[in-house]
């Protein structure tokens, strides 16, 4: 069954997609959907560190969007504003990466690829990648969820009922590193932010608890992963764009349905 790359495609867009919900949950209620863009940006540099040390791309992105994400942290908690800190960090990575792989000579370099995704490439070790990075981020989460979740709503509510807000949002910042580096290949750097805010927004109107946000915001990606895959083959449009317009259309339709309901 997995000789074909379609169904390949299909099973790594639903393993992004049920990775991205719960973290994209937490992106939305925390608003660091620009925290995530400049995480995401630094997967070239994650690309060009793998390239040139021959180590598997999968960690050197893991490693690089964890070096990110904790730099930002630190750099927002200095004096730094965060949107400013977040601005720099997010295009300062975007080309300094671009321009390191450049340097890359002797390579073959996809740039599109890793830009906005080739997930019609996917093979049975990059699908056991995906997996096993979405089992991990999807056990964290939910291991974690009670102490995400007071540390989202009030970071003195949380230290005072026993919770560190400080080690939960190096949880949350670690389950983004993962789901950037098992995600690359599917939607590329610069769309991985939308796969984790878009389904999640999309869900957001129409629940009512934390839990059936994350579980809504699942099956809102996974049908913008199919339903974008199945656009791609069929009108011979970019597979990873056409997941996140996917997503779009359906956010435009819950939204009006909310608006609707709420007359």
């Amino acid at each position: 069954m997995l000789d074909s790359f379609l169904i390949r495609a299909a099973l790594a867009g639903v393993g992004v997609a049920l990775a991205a919900a719960p973290i994209g949950a937490f992106v939305v209620w925390r608003r660091m959907a620009y925290f995530g863009d400049a995480t995401a940006h630094a997967a070239l540099l994650g690309v060009t560190l793998a390239l040139a040390t021959g180590l598997p791309v999968t960690l050197g992105v893991l490693v690089s969007a964890t070096a990110m994400a904790l730099t930002v942290a630190a750099a927002a908690g200095r004096g730094w504003a965060a949107d400013t800190a977040l601005g720099v960090a997010a295009h300062a990575a975007l080309a300094i990466g671009i321009v390191a792989l450049s340097f890359l000579h002797g390579v073959r370099v996809d740039l599109l690829g890793y830009l906005f995704g080739d997930i019609l490439s996917v093979t049975r070790t990059d699908l056991a990648v995906i997996w096993t990075g979405a089992a991990l981020i999807i056990g964290l989460v939910a291991w974690r969820w009670r102490g995400l979740l007071l540390a989202t709503l009030n970071e003195d509510l949380a230290a005072a009922s026993g919770v560190n807000p400080r080690r939960e949002g190096l949880v949350l910042t670690l389950a983004l590193a993962v789901l950037i580096a098992v995600a690359l290949k599917i939607v590329g750097t610069l769309l991985i932010t939308a796969m984790l805010v878009v389904p999640a927004a999309a869900a957001r109107p129409l629940v009512r608890t934390p839990e059936a946000m994350a579980v809504l915001a699942a099956v809102v990606g996974t049908v913008a992963a199919l339903t974008g895959l199945y656009a791609a083959w069929h009108f011979d449009t970019p597979a990873g764009p056409s997941m996140v317009v996917a997503a779009v259309v359906i956010l435009v339709v819950t939204s009006m349905a909310a608006a609707i309901r709420g007359r």
